[in-house]
């Protein structure tokens, strides 16, 4: 591995360090203090399973930063973010308009596991917008639960 791409690969891993590390405490602290705003049960039972799914991929990429991959370990990991994926899906079957931004974000989650799995089934490092995908998705993630205390 050359020296651009071994310093492009430590940026990418502590970048989402750091969103690991002070971004989910965060999140999790904007999401605890709740609005009095109604909320639709289908759409916060639909946002928790997303949320869940960011979480579980957000806490466990980290272990697979650099090579070696321990590939089972990796294919159990991917499996249950993308069944977590899978039951969002099935959670976020409603028409509102935090039902379609969740779907959203999970689609972009679930190709972002993808080509991390491509990459690390070639034995490439992955592609240097991880960490720029992942914050589009929780951006997406962020306007649902601000849709779903809005009632939509």
């Amino acid at each position: 591995m050359d020296a651009g791409k071994l310093v492009r690969w430590i940026v990418v891993v502590a970048v989402i360090f750091v969103a690991w590390k002070y971004g989910l405490p965060w999140v999790k602290e904007k999401t605890s203090h709740s609005s009095g705003a109604t909320q639709v049960t289908t759409d916060s039972s639909c946002l928790s399973i997303a949320d869940r799914a960011a979480e579980t991929w957000g806490s466990g990429i980290g272990k697979f930063a650099n090579p070696p991959y321990d590939m089972s370990a990796w294919s159990a990991f991917s499996a249950s973010v993308n069944s977590q994926i899978v039951a969002t899906e099935v959670a976020c079957g409603c028409a509102s308009e935090s039902c379609a931004k969740v779907q959203s974000a999970m689609k972009d989650l679930h190709s972002l596991v993808s080509d991390l799995d491509s990459a690390i089934r070639s034995g490439q490092p992955p592609n240097g917008d991880i960490v720029q995908r992942q914050a589009a998705i929780d951006a997406q993630l962020d306007t649902a639960r601000d849709l779903v205390r809005a009632g939509k």
